[in-house]
């Protein structure tokens, strides 16, 4: 029986060149639409080096914010977690410049946009200085083209977004395995090591800026003494991972003799990624004074050792520094030894 259906033809030719002309019509019309100023193009090149493993939505934010690219590592990640904070707080788009995304992108998966200098010099920046801690006026900045600058590097900008944080923060899988694999083949006197304690001596310009400039000191033998003790005296068969500027110092000023220390900085500054990563990759902390030791302990988690009071009551380093906000409430202080600045 046959179908009662009616077919239709058209001729072959005509027809795909029809079909192909209102595609392509409709394909450009979808871009016209989503196609932004060229500026903005430019500003949103995705500052990763690795694609993250989470969804990364844009939302639609007013304005431009940013921040200087000023310090080395630690001072850094103290500016781009800040921005990241204070940006979100006041519902702002955040961009970093391009300095920055040189120091941090090769060591973490960060992802706000980079900013390149082309665009930032034609953008009518209101400059708004920040101080060391988190106050109550940062909450509501006023403008929507805000380079906000200073040192900040304090818990209290961004601690409320940890999670968020240390995500910004991951190391590239290439740094985190370099830095696990020398940590697996280390022994305590032929066993495996327990626990693992990065331990990061910050002297080179220090030692002359604190006593000569803020009326302070650096770690000494003594207080590194009792940082290694305190976790002797917890976890049994620890390993201390010692990182420094200053590795010279560190392997005359530390005892090793007990087969639980090793030197494995290399005290690098200009290529920090894996003094670095090795402290992250640790359980626990030691440190003394300075960013990099900060940013090293508040990623790897765990419990920390810090140098307390290493100044004068009288420092004008206080006046700029809050060691209630540099250091997490929970992290455990051991005090200075002042006695070298009353001799003077």
């Amino acid at each position: 029986m046959l179908s009662t259906q009616t077919f239709f033809f058209f001729p072959t030719a005509p027809f795909i060149l029809f079909v192909f002309t209102a595609s392509t019509i409709f394909h450009l019309h979808q871009r016209l639409e989503k196609m932004q100023p060229t500026w903005e193009l430019e500003a949103l090149e995705p500052a990763t080096m690795e694609t993250p493993s989470r969804p990364q939505p844009r939302p639609q934010l007013k304005g431009m914010w940013t921040i200087n690219a000023i310090g080395r590592l630690g001072n850094q990640m103290g500016e781009y977690a800040t921005l990241y904070a204070l940006a979100k707080m006041n519902g702002r788009a955040a961009f970093i410049p391009p300095q920055m995304h040189s120091t941090l992108a090769p060591i973490f998966r960060i992802t706000l946009p980079v900013l390149h200098d082309a665009t930032a010099r034609s953008v009518p920046w209101q400059n708004y200085h920040l101080n060391d801690w988190m106050e109550e006026q940062y909450r509501h900045i006023p403008g929507e083209y805000v380079r906000l600058t200073g040192y900040p590097c304090s818990w209290t900008f961004y601690h409320h977004l940890r999670a968020e944080i240390l995500q910004e923060f991951t190391l590239h899988a290439h740094v985190r395995e370099e830095a696990q694999n020398f940590l697996r083949g280390l022994r305590v006197n032929g066993s495996r090591p327990s626990t693992y304690v990065g331990v990061h001596v910050r002297r080179g310009d220090y030692v002359h800026v604190m006593p000569n400039v803020w009326k302070g000191v650096v770690a000494d033998r003594r207080y590194l003494e009792q940082a290694l003790d305190w976790f002797r005296a917890r976890y049994s068969a620890p390993i201390f991972v010692v990182s420094s500027n200053g590795m010279a110092w560190c392997r005359e000023n530390i005892n090793a003799s007990r087969g639980d220390v090793v030197f494995a900085g290399n005290g690098n500054e200009g290529s920090p990624a894996k003094d670095f990563a090795l402290l992250t990759q640790c359980n626990h902390t030691i440190m003394t004074i300075g960013t990099f030791g900060i940013w090293a302990a508040y990623l790897a988690g765990g419990e920390t050792i810090y140098l307390a009071n290493y100044t004068l009551p009288d420092s004008p380093f206080l006046k700029v520094f809050k060691p209630e906000a540099a250091f997490l409430p929970e992290w455990i202080g051991i005090p200075a030894d002042l006695s070298p600045l009353l001799k003077h």
